[in-house]
């Protein structure tokens, strides 16, 4: 009877032992697919599947459209030459891989990229922090902001410099919006409206204005056809151009960056403005 009442006892525990056991189990299990998932996580991030595509087939996919001369067009035997084609070669050239131009439209650039058709975009592709948290970027490789710039033997170092004096623009252009806001800053400067970059440059050339405000593309197409003018300061309103990477590329990013800065100090880059903004590489 002892041993009857004993065991029931028993058996009348198991029950409970069993609910005590089954939360403890089962948050066992959650702690170790949680474990699991950030081990997975941690080291799915630290993975740049771009990079490992680029490495395993040999071949970079670069979205352009060839249609923004200098940085990108087409020869005669319609062909993608320009700054960003010679910029893509030199980086495809320093990873030991080949460089694929992918011709399209440049509104359709990021949808490409977004879709895995090309591994990144390089067709002077200003910086765009709107898309930040689905693109990445690579450093400014050029700088096509608003510019001051004057004739290369005036006086004029810095924006600071303008007081009294005659700034030419381009009427409704960027550099027209920072002359109002310098000339609001600064009434005595003399803001002067043209039709036209040319217009302007011409008055500036002419001694009819002191400094012109243009965007970096213009300036340096106007120093490549010989004008003697150079530029002060840093951009008013920067617009850096940027080559564009999946989210995910870190290890791309890198590769990128880390190239860039060896171009800047090599002067690499400054000789592939000498070469496609001078007119003679075409």
């Amino acid at each position: 009877m002892n041993v009857f009442k004993k065991t029931w006892q028993v058996s009348e525990n198991l029950p409970g032992l069993r609910l005590r056991f089954i939360p403890t189990i089962g948050l066992l299990v959650a702690v170790g697919l949680l474990g699991f998932w950030l081990i997975s996580r941690y080291f799915s991030a630290d993975e740049d599947t771009t990079w490992q595509r680029i490495q395993q087939t040999g071949v970079w996919r670069v979205g352009m459209d060839p249609s923004f001369p200098p940085f990108e067009l087409l020869n005669g035997a319609g062909e993608p030459i320009g700054y960003d084609v010679d910029l893509a070669l030199a980086l495809a050239e320093r990873w030991g891989v080949q460089v694929q131009i992918v011709a399209i439209g440049f509104d359709g650039l990021t949808d490409a990229l977004l879709a895995g058709k090309v591994d990144s975009i390089a067709s002077a592709l200003p910086y765009d922090p709107r898309l930040t948290a689905d693109l990445s970027y690579s450093a400014s490789y050029f700088e096509a902001g608003v510019r001051l710039a004057v004739a290369a033997d005036a006086p004029i170092q810095s924006a600071n410099d303008l007081a009294g004096k005659r700034l030419a623009v381009e009427w409704g252009s960027n550099g027209d919006a920072e002359a109002r806001k310098l000339q609001r800053a600064d009434p005595s400067i003399q803001r002067l409206t043209f039709p036209g970059a040319p217009e302007a440059l011409a008055a500036l050339l002419a001694g009819e204005a002191d400094a012109i405000l243009v965007d970096g593309v213009t300036l340096r197409q106007m120093q490549g056809s010989g004008s003697a003018i150079r530029a002060v300061g840093d951009a008013l309103e920067s617009n850096p151009y940027v080559i564009a990477l999946p989210i995910g590329a870190h290890v791309l990013q890198g590769q990128i960056n880390s190239a860039l800065a060896e171009f800047t100090t090599t002067g690499f880059l400054k000789n592939l403005e000498e070469r496609w903004f001078s007119g003679g590489a075409q």
